[in-house]
């Protein structure tokens, strides 16, 4: 069972939104498991201490190591699953690393709070540092939930389909097409003449057409890292694809 494990201040967060929805029907039928657990119960003195002033001097407070270090030995001390703190500072957070997570058996999250985690707990139990983007939350608590939904719609059983993910936004490395569903006008507004033609060919065509376009435009550093060949810059003739297939 992939199972998910959560070092915080604040333990009463979890599940939150994790419980419902697909994450939360996946968890009550015992595809995936959840399990939050107070950083403070590792603390050594009856106030139940976690932090103290930065070295050096400056604002605020910083988790102490000795407390954190504690508290992962306590759950994982000898496990070799993924050990991941969640940080502004971190590596960007990306489909393909949720993939691998989401293979694996299931990751062990620290969510910081106050100025941040001492340095000496973050390299001595290789806490390998994420970023949900660049903007600065109250805690990890809210990163870390999007991380772990973010995985737990890849099990096996949590999605309808398993076609789904496949076309999603950074599947393919392109951010995925529009989407249109019924009334076929809404407001003077059609959907798509060829996404109603029946032609399964020319709909997977248009498809990754748009995805590139909006790539290109909204995204140009993940259309320029892109792997595949790259087909003519927009406003360019562009050929269709013999076999074309979803973006």
């Amino acid at each position: 069972m992939w199972r998910a494990t959560v070092l915080t201040l604040f333990p009463e967060m979890f599940p939150g939104p994790l419980g419902v929805s697909l994450a939360g029907r996946g968890l009550a039928a015992g595809v995936w498991a959840l399990e939050a657990r107070d950083i403070r119960d590792s603390a050594t003195d009856r106030h139940r201490s976690v932090d103290d002033t930065p070295a050096g001097g400056g604002p605020g407070m910083v988790l102490r190591a000795d407390v954190l270090a504690a508290a992962i030995d306590a759950v994982d001390a000898q496990s070799d699953r993924p050990r991941l703190v969640m940080s502004p500072r971190g590596r960007p957070l990306t489909q393909a690393r949720v993939a691998e997570l989401a293979a694996g058996p299931g990751p062990l999250i620290v969510c910081g709070r106050f100025e941040g985690i001492d340095q000496r707990v973050i390299d001595a139990r290789q806490l390998e540092e994420v970023s949900i983007g660049d903007y600065v939350l109250s805690g990890g608590e809210i990163a870390a939930m999007a991380l772990i939904d973010a995985c737990v719609r890849l099990l096996p059983g949590v999605m309808g389909k398993l076609e789904s993910s496949t076309d999603e936004s950074f599947s393919a490395g392109l951010l995925e097409y529009p989407q249109y569903t019924r009334p076929q006008l809404f407001e003077g507004r059609p959907i798509p003449e060829i996404l109603v033609s029946g032609d399964h060919a020319k709909v997977a065509a248009w498809r990754q057409s748009e995805a590139e376009a909006l790539t290109q435009a909204r995204r140009p550093d993940l259309w320029a890292a892109r792997p595949a060949a790259k087909g003519p810059a927009k406003g360019e003739s562009r050929k269709t694809p013999k076999n074309a297939t979803d973006g």
